[in-house]
C-alpha cells in the first residue's frame, strides 16, 4: 500500500528530505531550485526540513551558501524572491558523510528525531553504484520507518543483470510501493498533456491506431558533447543513456491501451504490455534498421568543436556510439504494420526533443498532384526547447489567383504563449511534488526497467557480435548519411521543423 503525506497547512507537503550528493551538478542545477520553486508556490509545509548530505567538509552557512550561489545561477532573476529565498535556506541542514561507511549515518537518525511524526524521503543523487550501500547504512543505523520512501535516478545499471542487482539492493530495504525510480521526460507538462490529449479528446482517441496513423517519429537531439562525462559516457553509450532511458518512456506513451483509469499501476500495466511488445532485430534488421553514429570535429553554432575521439581523456580506439537511428515496431493489434523511427544523438545541429505522428493520406486525392506530398495531417508534439503540441492541418490558399491550391499550417498550442501568466514548471518541481504526495504514476516500475534493459541488451549483444565501428558524422549534423538512408527507403523523410 502507498504511504501519502500528512498534510499541513492547505494541504501542503510535509516531509523530511535528506539530499545524498547535496553538492552535486544535479542537486546544485535542478533539484535545490525546483524545491525552492515549489516553496515559492507556497507548496511545503512550514515544517518540512531539508538535510543536504555530502562528503565535502563545510559548516551550515557555508553549505547554505553555495545553495544560495545555485539558485542565484539557475533560477531566473524574476523569480527570485528575498522572502522566500530566506524561508528556504532556513529549512536547510548539512552533514558530511561517507556514504559507504554505516558510522556516520547516526548523524541522519538523529537528524530525524525532530521530524518523526512526518515521512522521509530520501533522494538519490549520487551514482547507481552506491544507492545499495545507502539504502543498507540507512536502514542499519535505524533511520528509516514504515513510511520512509526513496528517489532514485535512471539509468539504474549497465544492463539487465546489474539493473536487477541494484534494484534487489534498493528493495531488501523499500518495498516497490515506496520506491520512487525517476525520468525527469516523465515530468514535464508536454508528456503528461500527450495523456491528456489522448485519452480526453475523441478526435484523437478514435483515431490512434494502425488505421489511420501511418508512422511515428521521435527525435531527441543534444547539441552538447560528452561534457567532462567520458568515464561514464564511453562505458555506456547513446543506446543505454538515452534509448532504453527516454525514448523508450516516450514510446510507451505514445504507445500504449487507454488505462482502466489514472493509478498508478493502470497507467504502469499499460506501458509494461508495450515493452512486451517491441520487435526485436534479427541480424538482417540490424544491417538495414539500426544505424550507430560518432561525431567528428565539426562546427556548432559556428564554433568548431572536437571529434568524439578528441575529447578531453579520450580513448582513441573508441567504438562508443554518440548516435541511434533506428526503426522499429510494436506488435500488437493497434500498431500492427506502422514503422517507430526513433533517432538520438550528441552534437546535433540543436537542442530539440519531439515526437511526430503522421496520420495516413486520404484514400481518394482530388486536388493538385504536384501538391499530394502535403496532404497528410502530422502532429507535432515538442518537448524542448518550448514545450507545445501543433497539429498541421491543410486548408486552402487565399488568393483569387490561387484557385484550388492547398497550404499546410498548424492548429498550435505553445504553453508558454497559451497560458502567458502561467510559469511552466520544470520536470523535477512536478516529480518532486508527486513524490512528497506520494504518488507514484509518473516514475517507472522495476518490471518497466527489466523489460527495457532486456530489450537493449539483446541489440548490444547483436552490435557486439558484428563486431563493426560506428559510422561518422559531422558535429552540427543531422547523423550519419545512412540513418537518412534508413528512412528514405521506406519513401519517408525526418521531420526538420527549423
Amino acid at each position: 500500500m502507498s504511504h501519502h503525506t500528512r498534510s499541513g497547512q492547505g494541504g501542503r507537503a510535509d516531509i523530511d528530505l535528506a539530499l545524498f550528493g547535496a553538492l552535486g551538478d544535479l542537486s546544485q542545477r535542478k533539484l535545490f531550485p525546483a524545491l525552492y520553486q515549489l516553496d515559492r508556490e507556497g507548496l511545503l509545509d512550514n515544517r518540512t526540513r531539508l538535510l543536504g548530505l555530502a562528503r565535502q567538509e563545510l559548516d551550515i552557512d557555508g553549505f547554505k551558501a553555495k545553495v544560495e550561489a545555485a539558485l542565484k545561477t539557475y533560477v531566473k532573476a524574476e523569480e527570485q524572491d528575498r522572502a522566500a529565498l530566506k524561508r528556504f535556506l532556513a529549512r536547510l541542514d548539512y552533514r558530511q558523510l561517507d556514504f559507504t561507511s554505516v558510522e556516520g549515518y547516526a548523524a541522519i537518525r538523529d537528524w530525524r528525531q525532530e521530524g518523526l511524526e512526518r515521512p522521509m524521503v530520501v533522494y538519490l543523487a549520487v551514482g547507481a553504484s552506491l544507492y545499495g550501500d545507502i539504502c543498507r547504512h540507512l536502514e542499519a543505523s535505524g533511520s528509516l520507518d514504515e513510511a520512509s520512501r526513496v528517489v532514485v535516478e535512471k539509468p539504474i545499471g549497465f544492463d539487465l543483470d546489474s539493473s536487477n542487482e541494484i534494484n534487489d539492493a534498493i528493495g531488501a530495504v523499500f518495498p516497490e510501493s515506496r520506491t520512487y525510480r525517476i525520468d525527469h521526460y516523465l515530468g514535464k507538462e508536454t508528456v503528461q498533456n500527450l495523456i491528456a490529449m489522448r485519452f480526453a479528446n475523441p478526435l484523437f482517441g478514435t483515431q490512434w491506431n494502425q488505421n489511420h496513423i501511418s508512422h511515428v517519429e521521435i527525435t531527441v537531439a543534444e547539441q552538447v558533447g560528452i561534457e567532462g562525462r567520458w568515464g561514464y559516457f564511453d562505458q555506456a553509450g547513446q543506446l543505454r543513456d538515452m534509448v532504453q532511458n527516454h525514448l523508450l518512456q516516450l514510446v510507451c506513451l505514445i504507445a500504449m491501451d487507454p488505462p482502466a483509469n489514472l493509478d498508478a499501476d493502470a497507467i504502469r500495466d499499460e506501458k509494461v504490455k508495450v515493452l512486451k511488445a517491441l520487435r526485436p532485430f534479427t541480424d538482417d534488421m540490424l544491417g538495414r534498421d539500426v544505424v550507430r553514429g560518432q561525431y567528428v570535429a565539426g562546427t556548432i553554432n559556428g564554433k568548431s568543436v572536437p571529434g568524439y575521439l578528441e575529447e578531453e581523456g579520450a580513448n582513441t580506439e573508441s567504438h562508443t556510439e554518440s548516435f541511434v537511428a533506428m526503426k522499429t515496431g510494436v506488435e500488437n493489434w493497434r500498431w500492427a504494420g506502422v514503422p517507430f523511427y526513433l533517432r538520438t544523438g550528441k552534437r546535433m545541429p540543436e537542442k530539440l526533443s519531439q515526437i511526430v505522428i503522421h496520420f495516413r493520406q486520404q484514400p481518394h486525392y482530388i486536388f493538385d498532384p504536384d501538391q499530394r506530398g502535403l496532404a497528410a495531417n502530422k502532429l507535432v508534439i515538442r518537448l524542448q526547447p518550448e514545450e507545445g503540441i501543433a497539429l498541421e492541418v491543410l486548408t486552402k490558399d487565399s488568393g483569387l489567383d490561387k484557385g484550388m491550391r492547398l497550404r499546410r499550417g498548424p492548429l498550435h498550442l505553445d504553453f508558454n504563449s497559451a497560458f502567458p501568466k502561467s510559469r511552466i514548471p520544470d520536470a523535477y518541481e512536478r516529480l518532486l511534488l508527486e513524490v512528497m504526495k506520494g504518488q507514484q504514476y509518473l516514475f517507472v516500475r522495476r518490471d518497466e526497467v527489466e523489460h527495457a534493459w532486456r530489450w537493449c541488451d539483446s541489440l548490444i549483444a547483436a552490435w557486439e557480435d558484428r563486431d563493426e565501428a560506428p559510422r561518422r558524422y559531422p558535429a552540427g549534423s543531422w547523423g550519419p548519411v545512412a540513418s537518412i538512408a534508413m528512412i528514405t527507403q521506406d519513401g519517408r523523410s525526418w521531420y526538420e521543423d527549423y
